[in-house]
C-alpha cells in the first residue's frame, strides 16, 4: 500500500480503500461513481485557478481539497451506497471535518466557507457553536472520516494561516470581501466539478481567457465599418471625440473611471470601447457591464453581440438576467448545478444580478461573485442605483477596486454626487469628459415645459400627445401606463399606438421598439406610452417627449428620448406635467420633494450640472445615508462583523423569532414573482417550443441551463400584490420548484393581451419595476 510523491495538483493516490472512497453517485444511465479523491482534487485546482487572480489562490486550493472530507466517513459511504441509485440525499453531515481542521490549521473565519458550502455562509460569530454542534452530534462519523484524512490529503500542511494575505487579515471589510471571493471559487468548482461527473464529462467546462487584444480589434473595426454606412448627424463629430477620449483613458492604471456625457452621446460604444481596451492593456479577465433595466439589457447586449459574437463560434457576450432561485431546496436536489456562473468574457447583467449576487450568501447566487476581481465593471446609468443601499454597494466597489484589481466606470448623463459620501470620499477618479458642462451645452437638443399648477389629467394628457403628429408619454406606474394607451385605442388609426411596460415579456417590448424605431425612421406616425423602463439607454428619438413629474434623473433621461440626433431646428420638446389622477411608487416622495426645489418653472432645467449636483446632495441629506441607523449602515456594520446571514436575510428579531428582510440587502424593496410567458412569443411555433421547454424543466433532475437561458426572453416580473387578487393564483403554475413565491419561477397561464401583455387589473400592479 504504497503512497506516490504529491504535489498540490496530483496526489498519486494508489492506496486501496482511499481509491473506493465515492464523493457522488453515478450518472444516470452510468455506472461509474465519483471517486472522492478525484472530486477533492478537481475542485481544489479549480478554485486556486478562479482564486489566484485576487491573491487567494492557496487558500482557495485547501477549501476546495478540504470541503467534503466529511465524505470519507463509514457511515456517509454506506449511505450513499443506498441512496445512489436513488438520487435522494445521503444526509449525513459531510461539512464539520474540514471546516474544522481549517480552522484549526490556521484559517480562522475562512473555514465558513466550507461549512457553508452547501447552505449558505452563516453569521460567522455564530459559526464556533454550530460548528461544535455538529462536530459533537455526528463525532463517530467525523472520527471514522478523520482516520482517512492523512491518506486523502497526505500533503496537508499543519498551518495554512500563513496563506492568508495580509490585508486581508488587517481591514475587517477587506475579509468579509475576500472570504466572499474565495466561497464563490469554491463553490462554483465545487459545482463544476460535480456537474462534469453527472453530465459524464472528462472534466469540468471552463472558458479559456479571453483575447482582448483580438476582441478589441474585431469590436473597433466593425464599429468602424457602421459609422462608414450610416448618414452623417449634427452630434456625429462630439459622439467621435468622446469616443477617443475614452480609449485614450484606457491606457490609464485600473482603478474608478467616470463618464459623464448627456444622453445620446455614444456612452455604449464609447463605455464597452474602454472596458475591452483598458483589458487588454492591463492583463484583465473580462468585462461586465451592468445596467438598471431589462429593456437596457437586451439593447446592450444586442448591441456588443454584433460587434463581438462571430456566426458559428463560441459566444463572446453573455447575456444574464435570470431571476431564478437555485438554491431554494424546493427548486431541486441539483438546481444549483445550473446557476449562471458568468463564464464569458463579456456579460451583460442587471444591477439587481450584480450586486445580489455579490452580497447573497447562498451557492448558486454567488458562484458568478468571483469572476468580478480582475475586471472591468462598467455601470451604466448608474443613477438608477437604489439610495438605500449606496453605502454597501460604493464601499464593496471601493474594495474590489482596491484589493482585487477591479475597475470601475461608473457611466450617466445624471452622474450622483457619490464622493458626498463617506465610502467614497477618499476614492481617486479619472473622469473621462474633461469639460462636462460644455459638452452639455453643445448637445443640448431639447427645450422644457412645465404642467405642474394646475394639475392636468392623464386623459388631457393622452389627448395633447395625440394632437401631435408622434409623441411620447413616459408615465410612473403600468396601470398609468395602461390608462394612456386605451385612451389612445379607442380613437387613434390602427397600427400608430403603442404601449410598453413590464407587464409585457422582453422578447415582446423588443419587438414594439423595433417596429417604433422603423416607423420613426420612416417618419410615421407614432404614439408611445411606457413606464420609466423606456428612459435609461433606450435608443428611440421622438419630437415631443411627456413626462410625469419624477426624480430628476428620471426627467433628464426622458428628455434623452427628444431629438436624439439632434436633427430639428428649434429642438425637442419635453413637457414635464404633474398628473392629478397619476400613481407613483412610495419611494419617489421624497425625490420628487428635491426635484422640485432645484427644478421647474423659472428654476434651473434638469440638464444643469450644478443644479444636479444639489439635488443629489439634498436626496443623501433627506433620505439620512449617513445616519448610523440608516439601513445601509446597519448592513455595514453586519458585514464588518461577518454577518453574512444579517446581510442576505436581515437581522433577527427578537420578538417573532424571524429575521427582519426589511434590513436586509436588497436592491427592490418588493418581492416580485418570476414569470414565463410564453403567450408572448412571435409565432405559434416558437409558443410552443416555450411550453416544450417549460415542460422539460419541470422534469428534469438538473434543470439544462440552455433551456433556462431560452426563458430568460420571455420572463417578466409580477408585484406581489397581484398574488393577493382572487384567481391570480390559479393562474400561476411552477417551473422550478412546487410554490409561487419569491425566487421561483413559474408559468402564467392566463390572458396576455398582444399590445400590453399580462392582464391584470389595472389596480393589482401599481408599481414599475
Amino acid at each position: 500500500m504504497a503512497q506516490g510523491i504529491c504535489d498540490g495538483d496530483s496526489w498519486g493516490l494508489c492506496m486501496s480503500g482511499v481509491s473506493s472512497l465515492r464523493a457522488h453517485s453515478p450518472a444516470t444511465g452510468s455506472g461509474r461513481w465519483h471517486s472522492l479523491a478525484d472530486h477533492l482534487r478537481g475542485t481544489a485546482v479549480l478554485a486556486r485557478r478562479f482564486a489566484a487572480p485576487f491573491g487567494g489562490g492557496e487558500v482557495a486550493y485547501w477549501l476546495g481539497a478540504l470541503h467534503d472530507v466529511g465524505k470519507a466517513s463509514c457511515a456517509w459511504q454506506d449511505k450513499l451506497a443506498v441512496v445512489g441509485s436513488t438520487g435522494e440525499a445521503v444526509g449525513i453531515d459531510h461539512k464539520s471535518l474540514g471546516t474544522r481542521v481549517a480552522q484549526e490549521r490556521g484559517l480562522g473565519p475562512f473555514a465558513g466557507a466550507i461549512f457553508g458550502h452547501h447552505g449558505g455562509l452563516v453569521d460567522t460569530p455564530g459559526l464556533p457553536q454550530a460548528l461544535r454542534k455538529r462536530l459533537a452530534d455526528g463525532s463517530g462519523d467525523v472520527a471514522s472520516a478523520e482516520r482517512e484524512l492523512p491518506v486523502l490529503l497526505p500533503d496537508l500542511p499543519q498551518e495554512l494561516g500563513s496563506l492568508v494575505p495580509a490585508d486581508w487579515r488587517g481591514d475587517l471589510l477587506v475579509g468579509e470581501m475576500a472570504l466572499r471571493l474565495c466561497y464563490s471559487a469554491l463553490v462554483d468548482a465545487d459545482s463544476l466539478d460535480t456537474s462534469a461527473h453527472f453530465q459524464g464529462l472528462a472534466g469540468p467546462r471552463v472558458s479559456a481567457d479571453a483575447d482582448f487584444s483580438h476582441l478589441y480589434q474585431r469590436f473597433e473595426g466593425r464599429r468602424r465599418a457602421e459609422i462608414a454606412g450610416r448618414g452623417g448627424s449634427p452630434i456625429a463629430a462630439l459622439r467621435e471625440q468622446i469616443y477617443a477620449d475614452c480609449l485614450a483613458a484606457a491606457e490609464r492604471e485600473p482603478g474608478v473611471f467616470r463618464l459623464g456625457a448627456p444622453t445620446g452621446a455614444g456612452k455604449t460604444l464609447a463605455s464597452g470601447a474602454f472596458a475591452l481596451r483598458h483589458a487588454e492593456k492591463h492583463g484583465l479577465r473580462r468585462v461586465i457591464v451592468a445596467v438598471p433595466f431589462l429593456t437596457i439589457t437586451e439593447q446592450n447586449a444586442a448591441v456588443y453581440r454584433r460587434l463581438l459574437d462571430e456566426e458559428g463560434g463560441e459566444p463572446v457576450v453573455l447575456e444574464h438576467h435570470s431571476q431564478a432561485d437555485f438554491d431554494d431546496p424546493d427548486a431541486g436536489r441539483w438546481a444549483r448545478l445550473a446557476a449562471e456562473n458568468w463564464d464569458a468574457p463579456f456579460v451583460v447583467t442587471t444591477f439587481v444580478r450584480l450586486f445580489e449576487s455579490l452580497y447573497a450568501r447562498k451557492p448558486s447566487a454567488m458562484r458568478r461573485v468571483h469572476r468580478l476581481a480582475n475586471s472591468v465593471i462598467v455601470l451604466d446609468e448608474v443613477q438608477a442605483l437604489p439610495h438605500a443601499m449606496l453605502v454597501p454597494i460604493l464601499d464593496g466597489l471601493r474594495l474590489l477596486v482596491r484589493h482585487f484589481g477591479a475597475t470601475v466606470l461608473l457611466s450617466s448623463a445624471t452622474q450622483p454626487s457619490f464622493w458626498a459620501l463617506e465610502e467614497f470620499k477618499d476614492v481617486p477618479c479619472t473622469d473621462l469628459i474633461h469639460d462636462t458642462p460644455r459638452l452639455v451645452s453643445e448637445l443640448r437638443r431639447v427645450r422644457y415645459e412645465w404642467q405642474l399648477d394646475p394639475q392636468p389629467t392623464l386623459a388631457d394628457i393622452a389627448d395633447q400627445a395625440a394632437a401631435e403628429r408622434s409623441a411620447l408619454v413616459v408615465v410612473n406606474t403600468t396601470a398609468d401606463a395602461k390608462a394612456v394607451f386605451e385612451r389612445w385605442n379607442d380613437a387613434a388609426q390602427e397600427g400608430t399606438v403603442w404601449h410598453l411596460s413590464t407587464r409585457m415579456c422582453p422578447d415582446h417590448r423588443r419587438r414594439v421598439l423595433n417596429e417604433v424605431r422603423a416607423r420613426l425612421d420612416e417618419h410615421e406616425r407614432v404614439l408611445l406610452v411606457a413606464t420609466q423602463l423606456i428612459e435609461a439607454g433606450v435608443d428611440v428619438s421622438f419630437p415631443v417627449v411627456f413626462r410625469a413629474m419624477a426624480p430628476a434623473d428620471s426627467l433628464l433621461q426622458a428628455a434623452g428620448r427628444a431629438n436624439r440626433e439632434g436633427r430639428m431646428a428649434g429642438g425637442g420638446r419635453v413637457v414635464v406635467f404633474a398628473p392629478q389622477d397619476g400613481g407613483q411608487p412610495p419611494s419617489y416622495k421624497t425625490l420628487v420633494g428635491c426635484t422640485g426645489r432645484q427644478f421647474g418653472p423659472d428654476k434651473a432645467d434638469p440638464d444643469d450640472v450644478a443644479a444636479l449636483g444639489r439635488y443629489y446632495r439634498n436626496v443623501y441629506d433627506m433620505l439620512n445615508l449617513a445616519d448610523g441607523q440608516h439601513v445601509g449602515k446597519r448592513i455595514q456594520c453586519a458585514r464588518q462583523r461577518w454577518e453574512f446571514e444579517t446581510v442576505a436575510d436581515g437581522p433577527m428579531d427578537a420578538s417573532t423569532g424571524r429575521r427582519d428582510r426589511k434590513l436586509a440587502f436588497r436592491m427592490i424593496d418588493d418581492d416580485a414573482i418570476n414569470v414565463v410567458t410564453p403567450q408572448g412569443a412571435e409565432t405559434p411555433e416558437l409558443r410552443l417550443e416555450l411550453e416544450e421547454a417549460i415542460v422539460d424543466l419541470r422534469h428534469a433532475p438538473v434543470p439544462d441551463l440552455a433551456k433556462l437561458r431560452r426563458l430568460q426572453a420571455y420572463t417578466t416580473n409580477l408585484h406581489p400584490s397581484a398574488l393577493r387578487q382572487p384567481g391570480v393564483m390559479a393562474l400561476l403554475r411552477p417551473i422550478l420548484g412546487t410554490e409561487v413565491r419569491r425566487g421561483a419561477l413559474v408559468e402564467w397561464i392566463g390572458e396576455y393581451d398582444p399590445a400590453t401583455g399580462i392582464n391584470l387589473d389595472p389596480n393589482m400592479e401599481q408599481f414599475v419595476f
